[in-house]
């Protein structure tokens, strides 16, 4: 339990990452995540619970009954889902991000956890390549992250903590087009060429796109807005931004 609590804290080595509830936990499994140990509620359904062991019967998982208050003293919400578990951290190949034809995510500096998997969840939900985060963005992996991103952030490749000149470098050198989303003066979102091999570079939820970073971009997208609206919640605008990409190459 001292181990489950570092972990929470963030105190722990990050090469694991904790996982709560029993659909979160099937979809790391899914996912072929190796999970280290599980921590299952005394009272939790004797269905589940089985079910569960079942799936990691095949691994070198151990599997403990404990009591219901102290999952409870552990969760990060309000009432607890009853099971807990360790597993080791993906580690994706950055290849992956340039498969196909790429549609790339580059989060800038995004702060709020539950952006960051709203961003992932969006990003798999319109069949984008990958993700890049840069440093001062949330953990992916943080609990907040992976209740946000619904086990997206165990599938759609991405790579966390790059400085954003060295994920621009990066992208430039494999031909992607950089474009910079900014609340205005830019080209209407809808009327941009997103067919080919392109990264969409969003800023975090407050300062928005540092300013130098978007006059690296090749091009600058903006996406009208009825006054007094002047900006879009980060994970929205990726939304709007991605899904239109997809609309442009399946037509």
């Amino acid at each position: 339990m001292k181990r489950l609590r570092a972990l929470r804290a963030g105190r722990e080595a990050h090469d694991v990452v904790l996982l709560e509830g029993w659909r979160l936990i099937d979809e790391a499994l899914d996912s072929g995540m190796e999970v280290a140990e599980v921590a299952i509620a005394e009272d939790a359904a004797a269905d589940r619970a089985e079910a569960l062991t079942s799936r990691l019967a095949a691994g070198n998982a151990s599997v403990r009954r404990v009591s219901a208050d102290v999952l409870d003293a552990l969760s990060e919400t309000e009432t607890s889902q009853g099971v807990l578990a360790v597993a080791r951290r993906p580690a994706f190949d950055e290849v992956l991000l340039f498969r196909a034809t790429p549609l790339i995510v580059v989060g800038v500096a995004i702060q709020n956890p539950g952006n960051v998997g709203a961003l992932l969840r969006a990003a798999e939900a319109a069949g984008a390549t990958g993700a890049y985060f840069t440093s001062g963005s949330a953990d992916p992996m943080s609990w907040k992250a992976l209740r946000g991103s619904m086990g997206s952030a165990f599938r759609v490749p991405h790579v966390a903590g790059l400085e954003a000149a060295d994920a621009l470098a990066r992208l430039s050198a494999r031909g992607v087009t950089t474009i910079a989303t900014t609340a205005a003066q830019g080209d209407r979102y809808d009327g941009v060429d997103l067919t080919g091999s392109v990264a969409l570079l969003l800023g975090n939820e407050g300062a928005g796109l540092p300013a130098d970073l978007a006059a690296r971009a090749d091009r600058r997208i903006t996406i009208p807005m009825s006054a007094p609206v002047e900006s879009l919640n980060v994970a929205v605008a990726a939304g709007i931004l991605l899904f239109e990409a997809g609309r442009q190459r399946r037509q």
